[in-house]
């Protein structure tokens, strides 16, 4: 998920830009980019689910995760937080220190 927002941090819009497979799913860097001017958006929130039970962030999404930080800050766009949710538990990476 997408969470959108303003430059005062109001939600523009929510969007699920990609749906994946019960293990993984493919993120394009290019996309979320391009979500984010068309939607003129100055923030966004990302979350995304683990099936398995364990809201624990792999390595891959943390690499993800500053993956699409860097490539939206050339567009001057801030990543605020990136949620891991599983089942009633979540995991944030800004309290973690990972943005």
């Amino acid at each position: 998920m997408c969470i959108w927002l303003d430059a005062q941090h109001k939600v523009i819009a929510a969007e699920e830009p990609f749906r994946g497979t019960l293990t993984q799913t493919s993120v394009y860097p290019r996309e979320i980019v391009k979500a984010a001017l068309r939607l003129n958006a100055a923030a966004v929130i990302f979350a995304h689910n683990h099936p398995s039970g364990l809201a624990e962030p792999s390595r891959a999404d943390e690499l993800l995760t500053r993956d699409l930080a860097n490539a939206l800050a050339m567009v001057e766009v801030k990543v605020l937080d990136h949620f891991v949710v599983a089942g009633s538990h979540t995991v944030s990476f800004a309290e973690r220190g990972l943005l």
